[in-house]
């Protein structure tokens, strides 16, 4: 109602100045302090349990993404295409997992991404695998095929996640069959073989991949880049072949800014349509569960629909997780019937409020050809001026966040170990002493804050989620049953490591947060490299509630329109990087 748009008073129109002009200065001394003092303490810091591989310090040649492709490697093969080779009798699942663990060997002393392994189990499944299809038993889909599993998910046999909270890796312990997620078992399940574990930021809140129990995950394309967050570990392994799909989440783009920056595919769900039980952090409300998500990242797009099916379905435990008609497949789409808009802007950014960054021209032009192609390809395409609530994307989202937990993230870093001063945290890591990530404590310092400047949390939030209710409708009576919306990823390609934290990228954000608010179904899009710098570009596509067939069918056209996966070099002539500067085994 218009009643939540009206103007404050002069009152509160200063203090919300006052609040807003201190954040923003807090914001300047963050990152002038990190810009001159972290990234020297940073590279003497050891992390507390780097994953040591029996592999060389720089990629083989040979072993190289674009190179394996070229020879149409099994590392580069799709998991739908792995399980119909196993099932022929064209490789054995002992021979797949082999070559994926010697791959994994290869490229994480580059990339820093897988952090926990359990290659001889792994093999030891191949080989029970490899004598159930000899001995005609009945066949999962995925029969044999590796994975890998982001290190938030609880996986029998490994560490109870902790997500890079060093008080919690301490206290050790290991997954139990009965704690296992409820996704990895559905994988398991269906057949897949994990591998490892791969990378996260602390407590799965930030966008680079760094924590201090497992150090810094760089980008397979260029390693000075950072690999987006938190599931960045799952995109850097499964780009550089070390897996032909990955099992990550997304509570504010953590699938999707990954897949981005990664150069893969990766689908954010509609809200109840995959459980989130065996987490670490969980939300611990209905509304939360819609809004935080698990999915796959993959390199082909024919993976995502076939994942998405088996990830499905309510557990018991996740308390917004429903059933859902999945009989409508992305085969089953005409494609030409399909209506899909554009929602740029005239200002370039979606219509998201200051201080969002717009989208740089080599990612309008990325989006520009994507609306050409689809419409060339017969698709009715248009474009749409932002819809006016997008202006309230932060706001909305902020308020999802802090009706979707009874713990606020200071409490959560606390890990029920007492007080923790988080400005004494905040000078300690700067000198390089604390065990959190200046991220993690600027998220928690600034938490409050942002509480103080809206006033009365309870009638904010309901505000909030009312207009969220308001811009979702609006959305979906645009789409209907046969409309996607196509929008940027983000406002800039991979930057580089520590960068989100400048005022210019750590706005970025909003760009895929504000979808998991809303909680529509959101496809991640690869739209092949820059010609300057190699990075990947990207594009999301986005449809009503409950319509993810619909996002993946138009992904899946656009993958035969532009390409779909291009593999990093990682070695040889035009590759970007050498190693991963804020690697301590790399560091001289």
């Amino acid at each position: 109602e218009t009643v939540f748009l009206d103007r404050p008073m002069p009152c509160s129109l200063c203090c919300g100045g006052l609040c807003l002009a201190g954040w923003l200065v807090g914001c300047l001394f963050l990152f002038l302090m990190c810009k001159y003092i972290r990234k020297w303490n940073l590279r003497k810091r050891q992390p507390l349990c780097q994953l040591k591989l029996d592999g060389p310090d720089t990629v083989p040649e040979d072993r190289c993404p674009a190179v394996l492709k070229e020879s149409k490697h099994i590392c580069t093969l799709s998991a739908c295409e792995l399980a119909a080779r196993i099932r022929d009798g064209g490789c054995t699942s002992e021979e797949v997992v082999s070559e994926y663990i010697t791959q994994i060997k290869a490229v994480n002393g580059t990339i820093n991404a897988a952090v926990e392994e359990r290659f001889q189990q792994a093999l030891e499944e191949a080989k029970l695998a490899d004598e159930k299809l000899r001995s005609g038993s009945p066949l999962p889909p995925f029969h044999g095929v590796p994975c890998s599993i982001k290190a938030a998910f609880g996986l029998t046999g490994l560490r109870i996640p902790h997500s890079g909270v060093v008080s919690r890796f301490m206290d050790g312990g290991t997954v139990q069959e009965d704690d296992q997620a409820t996704t990895v078992s559905r994988l398991r399940a269906a057949g897949f073989i994990p591998l490892c574990q791969t990378n996260v930021s602390e407590l799965c809140m930030w966008w680079e991949s760094s924590n201090h129990v497992y150090g810094v995950t760089g980008n397979p394309y260029d390693p000075t880049r950072i690999v987006g967050g938190s599931s960045g570990g799952e995109g850097a392994i499964v780009t550089a072949c070390g897996a032909p799909i990955g099992l990550g989440s997304d509570i504010g783009g953590s699938i999707r800014l990954p897949s981005f920056y990664n150069g893969l595919f990766g689908h954010k769900c509609s809200g109840g349509l995959i459980p989130a039980t065996g987490q670490f952090p969980c939300t611990t409300t209905e509304d939360g569960f819609r809004i935080l998500t698990s999915g796959p990242l993959v390199r082909h797009a024919e993976d995502l629909w076939p994942l998405l099916k088996i990830l499905a379905g309510p557990d018991g435990h996740d308390l917004a997780c429903r059933e859902f008609n999945l009989t409508r497949a992305p085969s089953d789409v005409n494609l030409k019937t399909i209506r899909v808009h554009g929602m740029l802007g005239k200002d370039r950014k979606m219509g998201l409020p200051f201080p969002v960054p717009k989208v740089a021209p080599n990612l309008c032009s990325a989006y520009n050809k994507a609306l050409y192609y689809l419409r060339e390809a017969g698709l009715q395409v248009g474009e749409i001026e932002p819809f006016a609530l997008m202006g309230k994307a932060f706001d909305i989202w902020s308020a999802c966040m802090s009706e979707s937990s009874s713990k606020t993230f200071h409490q959560q870093m606390e890990d029920g170990r007492g007080s923790l001063n988080l400005y004494k945290e905040l000078v300690k890591a700067l000198l390089g002493k604390s065990p959190h990530t200046i991220p993690a404590i600027g998220l928690g310092i600034l938490e409050p804050l942002d509480k103080r400047i809206h006033g009365d949390e309870e009638i904010h939030n309901a505000k909030m989620l009312s207009l969220r209710d308001q811009l979702k409708g609006q959305i979906e009576d645009l789409l209907g049953d046969d409309g996607v919306l196509l929008v940027p990823s983000q406002p800039r390609v991979a930057p580089k490591h520590n960068h989100p934290l400048r005022p210019t990228h750590i706005w970025s954000f909003p760009y895929t947060a504000v979808f998991n608010a809303l909680t529509l179904p959101v496809t991640q899009v690869p739209l092949g490299l820059d010609p300057e710098m190699g990075l990947p570009l990207g594009i999301q596509i986005v449809a009503k509630h409950g319509n993810d067939h619909l996002c993946i069918a138009v992904a899946q056209e656009l993958e035969r329109l532009f390409g779909g996966w291009v593999p990093p070099k990682m070695a040889g002539k035009g590759w970007h990087g050498v190693t991963n500067p804020w690697q301590p085994s790399r560091r001289k």
